[in-house]
């Protein structure tokens, strides 16, 4: 998948390199010098994912990885703006002079991608709680409301102070209890533990349960469950809890992990007669849930690709790749997540939380 990513990215790089050589009316040592930069924040996104940037200054770092991973989407909308353009040419809607040696073409361009990425950045920071009624055919000591969501990604980018914001969007609700299907932490434990994130969880006002998703074995799964156990995180891998005696939840071991125990097994050592909750970080083979009698599968992952179009590619992927879904009397939700991966941008998806209201 990396090679693959790499090969893509190189493609689409030459493209928009090719098209900025010839859009800007500069001398030449100018524009090496503007696609020197633009080469050096792409160098970022590699020594971001690499953990290069642990050893610099938080401060620095969080602007290195901010830097680094954004330029993935500004390359992506680049490419999009000149294939649009490209095409325009092509049935003589654009003309040829637009797009060669023009500063009205360049400051058009300019323009349109800075109104992209400012409106993708305002849409990422806004959360869209989501509302779902779940009813249980076991009887329930009580009506239970529970905050449910998932790929927080805190880390560089999403920093102790957005994690605070979002704490107290969630004490909001007044839950009985708060699930979480994977991805809290983003890649380096560093920031986690200089900000002293944990503490901000420990101010949640309800239970968490959590189970692990790739994110946490990237960041080194022994610091992973250090930090949850600090946060007051129940972390369930590949066991369950029991809330009330009434239902269930059944955390299961990330795919990262090929000897993960698989659902049927799980359900056979859960209490049985319970409302049974599945948090899964990855939504593949959603059969197995319906076969092994789950009423409901929380899970994330997707993140629903971020940004047009990458979410047609998601969409594609997956059974569901975000939103509600039923497979016989099995329910499902894949959150499109409530924090992301890399640049904030949302274009086409949405960050968001869901609170679920579960009843008899």
């Amino acid at each position: 998948m990396t090679i693959v990513f790499s090969l893509l990215l190189l493609l689409a790089l030459c493209y928009v390199v090719w098209h900025i050589w010839t859009l800007i009316p500069l001398a030449a040592g100018w524009k090496i010098t503007l696609l020197a930069l633009g080469f050096g924040c792409i160098a970022l996104l590699f020594l971001s994912v690499a953990r290069k940037i642990d050893t610099l200054p938080l401060t620095l770092s969080q602007i290195c990885y901010t830097i680094g991973t954004s330029s993935v989407i500004v390359i992506l909308y680049m490419m999009l703006i000149f294939v649009v353009l490209d095409l325009g040419r092509i049935v003589h809607l654009v003309p040829n002079t637009f797009l060669y040696h023009s500063w009205t073409g360049t400051g058009c361009i300019l323009l349109a991608l800075n109104i992209i990425l400012i409106c993708g950045n305002i849409h990422y920071r806004h959360k869209e709680k989501v509302e779902l009624e779940l009813q249980s055919q076991q009887p329930l000591q009580k009506t239970y409301r529970a905050v449910m969501l998932s790929d927080m990604h805190i880390g560089y980018h999403n920093s102790r102070q957005e994690l605070a914001r979002w704490v107290d969007m969630m004490n909001q609700e007044r839950p009985d209890l708060i699930l979480i299907a994977g991805d809290i932490i983003d890649g380096s434990m560093r920031p986690l533990l200089e900000e002293d994130m944990a503490a901000e969880f420990r101010r949640l006002q309800a239970p968490i349960y959590a189970c692990l998703g790739n994110h946490e074995y990237y960041a080194g799964q022994p610091e992973a469950l250090q930090f949850y156990h600090d946060a007051g995180i129940h972390l369930l891998i590949d066991e369950a809890a029991l809330i009330d005696s009434t239902i269930v939840v059944i955390g299961r071991d990330d795919r990262s992990n090929p000897d993960r125990k698989s659902i049927a097994q799980l359900m056979l050592e859960a209490p049985k007669g319970c409302y049974t909750i599945l948090l899964d970080h990855q939504p593949y083979h959603l059969e197995e849930s319906e076969q092994a009698g789950i009423d409901f599968q929380l899970s994330g992952h997707t993140h629903r690709g971020q940004v047009w179009p990458i979410s047609w590619i998601t969409d594609a992927m997956y059974e569901c790749s975000w939103g509600t879904h039923q497979r016989g009397n099995t329910h499902y939700y894949v959150s499109s997540g409530m924090g992301i991966w890399g640049g904030k941008f949302r274009i086409g998806s949405q960050s968001e939380y869901v609170v679920a209201t579960i009843h008899s």
